[in-house]
């Protein structure tokens, strides 16, 4: 697979925020749009909160932020640090353009799903949720992402999806279309949270921890090849391309999450590079 590493923390103009009674400064990197990622760092010990809720900080000073397909408007990150000095910034959310997708081909019970689907449904979700649930200091995100599959893409996120000529939810996901059994890589270094066969909607499943609340997850696997609790590198090989659960075709539908936040990959990692 070829590793389309996206330069440390997006490659977006730094920015150098610094308070008047002191030389020292926290960085932060990104861009704040709708989906977006931004990390940061702190001069240690230190601590961050965004809009007055608590960010988790590595001993380092490294933190995250993100921002959910809708959000809007403007947005409070303040830094502490140890001598007591207090830097802020106002962050206001760019808005983006989503597209609509057609999705054809899917069985109808995927789409309309009987009661007893729904309880499956249910208690899936909720061992997703759980799966992203872990919240600790680590950064296993800091060295950057690669693509975790070769193929084209197929979906972005934040599109409006038309299943079977019904509307439905947005899409949260990167797809990529690739035959069944291409070999999915982690994007990134993590801990595995959820590693599940046969899930009603997304098949096979795998979620990825990368430390501090932010996650990866894999769906439609035609074969799971990691356990929960397992540690990965990035490029390790975790699971194979498939079709499982509510796919017309084989390919992978990877998506990320800020804790609740659903964030775009794509940012990540730039253009995809050919086959």
């Amino acid at each position: 697979m070829r590793l389309g590493v996206f330069p440390q923390f997006l490659g977006t103009a730094l920015v150098l925020l610094s308070a008047q009674s002191s030389a020292r400064a926290f960085e932060l990197e990104g861009e704040a749009i709708q989906g977006g990622l931004m990390f940061g760092r702190c001069s240690p010990p230190c601590s961050a909160t965004l809009d007055g809720n608590a960010v988790l900080v590595s001993p380092d000073g490294r933190f995250v932020i993100g921002f959910d397909r809708d959000e809007s408007g403007d947005r409070s990150l303040q830094v502490s640090e140890a001598d007591g000095v207090q830097q802020a910034r106002i962050l206001t959310v760019a808005a983006r353009e989503y597209q609509i997708e057609r999705v054809d081909g899917l069985p109808p019970q995927t789409v309309t799903p009987d009661p007893e689907a729904l309880e499956r449904i249910r208690l899936e979700a909720e061992m997703v949720a759980s799966a992203r649930a872990r919240r600790d200091q680590r950064t296993d995100y800091a060295d950057g992402f690669a693509w975790p599959a070769d193929g084209r893409i197929s979906g972005v996120y934040g599109s409006q999806r038309v299943l079977n000529g019904e509307p439905r939810r947005p899409h949260y996901g990167l797809d990529i279309a690739a035959p069944t059994g291409t070999p999915v890589h982690a994007p990134a270094d993590g801990i595995i949270t959820l590693a599940y066969d046969d899930m009603y909607f997304s098949g096979g499943t795998i979620v990825l921890d990368h430390g501090q609340g932010l996650s990866s997850s894999f769906l439609h696997l035609s074969r799971v090849l990691v356990e929960a609790g397992t540690t990965v590198r990035r490029g390790d090989v975790i699971a194979e391309v498939g079709s499982t659960g509510r796919a017309s075709g084989p390919h992978l539908d990877w998506r990320m999450n800020w804790l609740n936040r659903r964030v775009d990959p794509q940012l990540l990692v730039g253009v995809l590079p050919d086959p």
